[in-house]
């Protein structure tokens, strides 16, 4: 009958039990092992102590020191170990807190020999509790030059609660909300101007638009309308005549072409006087010369008389002609000689 599969499982276990107490009987004592075992027990101790050595030496336990005494009225938020900073840097630390004869809290700090020469004897003291974070003591040192702060000084220290300003910020708040409920309601000054900028711009919006607004009534607004609206048509009027009154007077057919052919008529016949002028002139330089030629001479200066008055009155003629053609010219008055 063969073995079940749990009895060769207790035959093997019991077989590796025995391999192994066969082999611990084989094996040799060691040497002097109470005596390691202590030294190694040693090596840890010495090595716990050495790193609490030095973390106390870390923290400067054994940092010679100078003691402050700073006086408060209650110690709420202070704790033993707590570090007070001199421009955000920690100086000193709270070693201990108790409660001086007259009620006053007295705060015990150690600051190290090194860090003591950022108070001096002007050095101001605060103990600050915020609304967040927690309670901090700093100190202030405006003047530098002064006497160094001497060991065991006891300085008063200057409490600031943000906390105790809430119920006033509280109370503003309520006062500016009340305002602006004030000013919000439906009866109040701010309702009533919202009430007539709503009409405003209703009236911006209609018939008359911003010129009614500005003249008081859509009629006078109408009004101004029809009159910008006439003087449209006005100066429309004035344009055509200026137009008209181009064309008649510098267009090919107007009259400053005529004007221009007369002139130069004119001046064709002026100088023709002028030649007959010269003649005449001549004519009398030929009678003092030759006065015995009386008659000749006469009868040359009749002709001579006669070509310069047919040349005045063509001349008086043409100027009769100028002044029909051009409307804004004066009478002319011509006058023989």
């Amino acid at each position: 009958m063969t073995d079940t599969r749990e009895e060769q499982e207790i035959r093997r276990q019991t077989l590796e039990a025995q391999l192994a107490e066969d082999e611990l009987l084989g094996l040799k004592p060691v040497a002097h092992l109470r005596t390691k075992a202590a030294a190694l027990l040693s090596l840890t101790l010495a090595l716990i102590l050495a790193a609490a050595i030095y973390l106390l030496y870390a923290r400067g336990v054994f940092e010679p020191t100078q003691r402050l005494v700073l006086t408060a009225e209650d110690s709420q938020g202070v704790a033993v170990g707590m570090d007070m900073t001199f421009s955000g840097f920690p100086i000193g630390r709270v070693s201990k807190i108790e409660l001086a004869p007259d009620g006053s809290v007295r705060i015990l700090v150690d600051v190290p020999e090194k860090d003591a020469h950022w108070l001096r004897q002007s050095s101001v003291f605060t103990l600050v509790k915020g609304i967040v974070g927690g309670t901090t003591i700093k100190a202030y040192s405006g003047m530098l030059d002064d006497a160094p702060l001497p060991p065991d000084s006891v300085r008063p220290v200057l409490s600031g609660d943000a906390t105790a300003e809430l119920p006033q910020i509280i109370n503003s708040a309520k006062e500016v909300l009340a305002n602006v409920a004030a000013l919000t309601a439906t009866d109040s000054a701010l309702g009533g101007s919202l009430a007539e900028v709503r009409k405003l711009a209703e009236r911006l919006q209609g018939q008359g638009g911003a010129l009614g607004v500005v003249l008081g009534s859509d009629e006078e607004a109408r009004k101004v309308t029809l009159l910008v609206d006439r003087a449209n048509s006005v100066l429309g009027r004035m344009d055509r005549m200026v137009a008209r009154a181009d064309s008649q007077v510098f267009d090919a057919n107007g009259v400053m072409p005529e004007v221009r052919a007369t002139v130069a008529q004119l001046n064709g016949l002026l100088a023709d006087t002028r030649k007959s002028m010269l003649k005449v002139d001549a004519v009398l330089a030929d009678m003092k010369v030759v006065g015995s030629n009386a008659r000749e001479a006469s009868t040359d200066l009749g002709v001579l008389r006669a070509e310069v008055e047919s040349n005045l009155l063509r001349l008086e003629s043409v100027l009769n002609d100028l002044q029909r053609k051009w409307p804004f010219a004066h009478q002319p008055e011509l006058k023989l000689p």
